[in-house]
């Protein structure tokens, strides 16, 4: 009886407390409500108008650079992921000569058919052969890599950049002798879909084919279009005297694009042990897309790097901001914060109220910032108003990605870092001496 007496009034202390506390918490959050941000006398305090449009241009500024640069790291991405293969294999011999450092792509398949893991995680496959040439008008030629592709190639992506012409008809014979040349070589050149070039490959010997130009495209991607032209793989194979499974690379798409690395250590092996047990003389080498194009993933990884400061100058430049508007929130109710002390309250309890009371300014700049914010995004993705050189920056307008999960987390960031602030400098309030502020004017 005594136990279960002792357990009751335990009970009945605890949930006086809990009552205590929420009625302390609703009338500090009761009093912050019925305050207003400007003080009564005046019905407009620059200062606060001002520390409004600081937090809103900070909060526009970090959702523009997170969109912007979430949109540069998708697109760039993207093109190299559509242009080159997600996973290469290669000969280990690379960089001796083309008859040299070739892969059997039969041999690759069937090593690959023969897993029963790896092999559905395989979007397509594909045989190429790189060969460099040389492309040849009556008054003008140009250095190009011929990239000699078979009928697993997958087209998508440059059928979707076409801007004249299109690309080679695979189940036509007249095909075998088409190509595709990009927009940069075709203007230099002045080449046009359906004409006709003259395509020298130079090795122990020139050799000469007549190729027809079967469409145009423009990917934007300098180091492509530059370089590139894109044909059947029985063209480079006739000129080095392959046979039909010879190639310089072995062209592999997955469809889980986000564990490259861990799926190129799964291929090295099981072609490491197909050699093995078959007891070839050839060796493999297996890349990623990121080791194939470092110079672009290391642009993309300083971006982040710059997206970092920005955030931390903006949250840095909002911090301030918001310890400005609390001090003339403070300054412009001294009077009441005497009055309140008088009347018994506490610092702690004066120091919410008045968080609370800035908590307006942030939830108002918070809602305003992210109206512009999301509408300029918004704009610019759908209007493409602020254009690029696509020489310099691969892509002709900034790009925009907007990701809810990352303008949680901004909002949620600038809360938390605004709440912080606050606390620090809402300290002021216990500074204040009643008696002092009775003669405050």
């Amino acid at each position: 009886m005594c136990k279960n007496m002792e357990k009751n009034s335990h009970l009945v202390i605890f949930n006086k407390f809990l009552s205590n506390f929420a009625i302390e918490m609703n009338h500090e959050l009761y009093i912050a409500k019925r305050m207003t941000l400007n003080n009564e006398r005046q019905k407009g305090s620059p200062s606060l108008t001002v520390a409004l449009v600081g937090i809103v241009l900070a909060v526009v500024v970090m959702i523009l650079s997170i969109a912007v640069v979430m949109g540069f790291k998708g697109e760039i991405t993207g093109k190299i992921m559509h242009l080159d293969a997600h996973l290469r294999v290669t000969n280990a011999a690379l960089g001796l000569d083309d008859n040299y450092a070739t892969v059997n792509g039969r041999e690759v398949r069937e090593a690959i058919a023969e897993s029963g893991d790896f092999a559905p995680r395989i979007e397509s496959i594909s045989l190429i052969a790189d060969k460099s040439a040389i492309l040849k008008t009556d008054d003008d030629f140009m250095g190009i890599i011929m990239r000699g592709v078979d009928d697993g190639y997958d087209w998508r992506y440059l059928h979707d950049r076409m801007v004249e012409g299109d690309i080679p008809v695979a189940t036509d014979s007249a095909s075998h002798g088409q190509i595709t040349i990009s927009k940069t070589v075709a203007d230099r050149l002045m080449l046009h879909a359906g004409d006709k070039v003259m395509t020298y490959f130079i090795d122990n010997s020139i050799k000469v084919r007549n190729l027809t130009i079967s469409g145009v495209f423009e990917t934007d991607l300098e180091a492509f279009d530059n370089a590139y032209i894109v044909g059947d793989i029985q063209v480079v194979q006739g000129v080095n005297g392959w046979h039909g499974d010879t190639g310089t690379q072995v062209a592999i798409n997955m469809k889980d694009t986000r564990d490259l690395d861990n799926d190129a250590y799964d291929l090295y092996t099981l072609l490491a042990e197909n050699t093995i047990q078959r007891e070839s003389k050839n060796l493999f080498f297996v890349s990623t897309t990121q080791q194939n194009n470092m110079p672009f993933f290391a642009w993309l990884q300083m971006l982040d790097m710059n997206v970092v400061i920005i955030l931390t100058l903006m949250m840095i430049v909002a911090a301030f901001t918001l310890i400005s508007a609390m001090l003339m929130i403070v300054l412009e109710r001294i009077r009441v914060i005497g009055n309140f002390k008088a009347m018994g309250a506490t610092n702690g309890s004066i120091r919410r109220i008045f968080i609370y009371l800035t908590g307006k300014l942030i939830l108002k700049a918070l809602i305003i910032g992210n109206v512009v914010g999301i509408g300029l995004c918004l704009l610019q993705r759908y209007g493409h108003i602020v254009r690029l050189d696509p020489t310099a920056y691969y892509m002709p307008y900034v790009p925009i990605s907007l990701s809810l999960p990352a303008l949680l987390m901004l909002n949620a960031g600038i809360i938390i870092v605004s709440y912080l602030t606050l606390l620090g400098a809402s300290h002021i309030i216990s500074t204040i001496k009643p008696t002092a502020t009775m003669r405050f004017e």
